[in-house]
């Protein structure tokens, strides 16, 4: 019999390195379960993510968003309904072959099926479809789900979230929001970002780039969003002026800062999953000092976590620069806009420390800043109390991933 193969769908190797995380945490944690498995990434930046791709059992399909939306989604659609096609249909689709043969498809995004994120459905939909026209279990990684109170949204829901195997709800709120659908296919777990691990060699890997003497201060990581710094736009703020103001804050208080963007697209200025341009423009801001670094480059998703666990605070707002924060037992404040943020923080019993982009004044930031700095020690107390619990939740879903392969593998065997 051949290996195991799994599709991988949402996440992605460049530009959002939660994405990475989440990515290259199922490639370690498979491979050690299963035996010599391969991996095949659908992805919307091909070109890219190949460049980057370090295993050699990880293929690369290019899936774009008019790729999967039309040409993958009506061939999945074939697949099904004229099997004579099905040879052919194999042979010309790289993505068809790779998901037919696939033992089960990991749809890996982050955020799926909620309201005010409508633009975003047809994808989310698009995303597991093929899939499903296959017959090809799909397992949902890990994500938030919810609200369904948008008409639109709930009918997508209920039509297609019972569809696939396995629908893991990344927190408390998402559970009840899943079970509030009365959806039963769902699991109660954690990001799989917490399962990554390092690999050991950061620290030199990144001394060539940084100088790591930075943090024998105490330093303050501050990571940047450009999607919180549409919504605080869009409300007539000025996400820019209040980042380098806080900054800035920081330093007159005797912090040295790290400003680090988690999510990087090299060689372009296109905002979607890229926060460089971003921070470049608060950087360009900013008095130059031996208190201040910039990480001005695309850097590995654990090359991130490792740089953001040397730092004694941290203030996020992408979120799996949070997660990062959290698995490397780092206090961290959270600028958010979604229940996402939230939910992950209670599994700590520290969900007191996100607060919505809607609050975001510099008085305000300064003052949760000033508290957290001061109640390190027991945030860090909790941090290192429950964060084994909360990986050993992110790490139950590649046991369940393991057993639905082998349930695929014995049903076609």
């Amino acid at each position: 019999m051949t290996s195991p193969n799994i599709a991988i769908i949402g996440s992605a190797l460049s530009g959002n390195k939660g994405a990475s995380a989440m990515l290259e945490a199922a490639v370690q944690t498979l491979s050690e379960r299963l035996d010599n498995p391969s991996f095949t990434l659908l992805s919307m930046y091909p070109e890219e993510d190949a460049a980057l791709n370090p295993y050699p059992n990880l293929k690369i399909v290019a899936a774009n968003a008019k790729q999967l939306g039309v040409t993958i989604n009506s061939l999945a659609l074939a697949y099904r309904v004229l099997p004579f096609l099905r040879g052919v249909l194999r042979s010309r689709s790289e993505a068809i072959r790779a998901l037919s043969e696939a033992d089960v498809l990991l749809d890996q995004g982050g955020i799926t099926f909620t309201d005010g994120r409508e633009k975003f459905l047809l994808y989310n939909i698009a995303s597991i479809l093929p899939a499903i026209n296959v017959r090809t279990p799909v397992f949902k990684c890990a994500q938030a789900v919810g609200p369904f109170r948008n008409p639109v949204n709930r009918w997508a829901s209920r039509t297609f979230l019972p569809k696939v195997r396995t629908l893991v709800t990344r927190g408390r709120i998402t559970h009840e929001y899943a079970e509030g659908l009365g959806l039963s296919n769902i699991v109660a777990g954690a990001d799989y970002a917490f399962s990554l691990e390092l690999a050991g060699t950061e620290a030199t890997d990144v001394s060539s780039q940084i100088d790591l003497t930075f943090f024998e201060q105490d330093v303050v990581g501050v990571c940047p969003s450009v999607v919180l710094q549409k919504k605080v736009d869009a409300r007539g703020g000025d996400y820019v002026s209040q980042m380098v103001a806080f900054i800035e804050y920081l330093r007159s208080e005797g912090k040295h800062v790290m400003l680090i963007p988690h999510s990087v697209r090299t060689g372009t200025e296109k905002t979607h999953n890229n926060d460089l341009p971003l921070c470049r423009d608060i950087h360009s801001r900013l008095r130059l000092g031996a208190d201040l670094l910039f990480v001005d480059r695309e850097l590995t998703s654990q090359q991130l976590r490792f740089l953001i666990g040397q730092c004694s605070l941290f203030v996020a707002s992408r979120f799996h620069a949070m997660v990062s924060s959290l698995a490397m037992a780092v206090p961290t404040l959270v600028i958010g806009w979604s229940h996402k943020y939230r939910e992950v923080l209670e599994m700590f019993e520290l969900e007191d420390w996100a607060f919505g982009h809607d609050k975001l004044t510099l008085k305000y930031l300064t003052e949760r800043f000033s508290e957290l700095d001061s109640q390190r020690v027991e945030v860090k107390a909790k941090l290192d109390a429950r964060l084994p619990s909360v990986k050993a939740r992110s790490l139950m879903q590649a046991d369940l991933i393991s057993d639905i392969v082998q349930k695929t593998r014995g049903a076609r065997a």
